[in-house]
């Protein structure tokens, strides 16, 4: 599928010389699962369960057919610190007959914040989703009240799409929410 050509590092490509996004791997799970925990609670006041989390990142980086996380990382070999992250998932359009990438659990370490992380990161994701094949653009959602991260996405070159997203969340249900039944 689309993901077959994000292996290996990306080189640097701007003023943060010592800066890599590459594709997550095995020991990075640590700190993705930390970086995803500290942005739920972040954005959304949630508390998430680490065993659970570990096991979904697990899933997922095991599992390349269903997304991947990429990861931003700063310095040199023994001195590399992960900065940043972002997971990709699929979702099929039988109108383009290509898959959009979803870009989901952004997080950037609140010391590297407006140093230009997310958008290494957001372009590194674009060049290899145009040269994946079968890869018609990237959507991302956004708390409506999280308008710091908009303008982020806004200044990268994402507009607002005139789609709303509605869900019945099994899992993690909002306070207040009430589901059928």
């Amino acid at each position: 599928m689309a993901q077959a050509a994000c292996r290996g590092p990306v080189t640097n490509m701007g003023p943060l010389d010592n800066l890599t996004v590459r594709p997550a791997r095995h020991p990075d799970i640590e700190t993705i699962v930390s970086f995803s925990a500290a942005m739920a609670l972040e954005t959304e006041g949630r508390h998430l369960d680490r065993a659970v989390l570990k096991e979904g990142t697990e899933a997922l980086v095991g599992a390349p057919d269903r997304g991947m996380f990429f990861v931003a990382e700063i310095g040199h070999r023994a001195t590399v610190e992960l900065v940043g992250q972002l997971m990709i998932t699929y979702e099929w359009s039988d109108w383009r007959n290509a898959a959009f990438w979803w870009i989901q659990s952004v997080y950037v370490t609140p010391s590297w914040r407006r140093r230009g992380v997310y958008r290494r990161m957001h372009e590194t994701v674009l060049a290899r989703a145009r040269g994946a094949g079968r890869v018609c653009g990237v959507r991302l959602y956004v708390d409506r009240d999280n308008t710091v991260a908009q303008r982020v996405y806004e200044r990268v070159g994402l507009s607002p799409s005139s789609y709303r997203v509605y869900e019945e969340d099994f899992v993690l249900p909002r306070a207040g929410v009430h589901t059928a039944g």
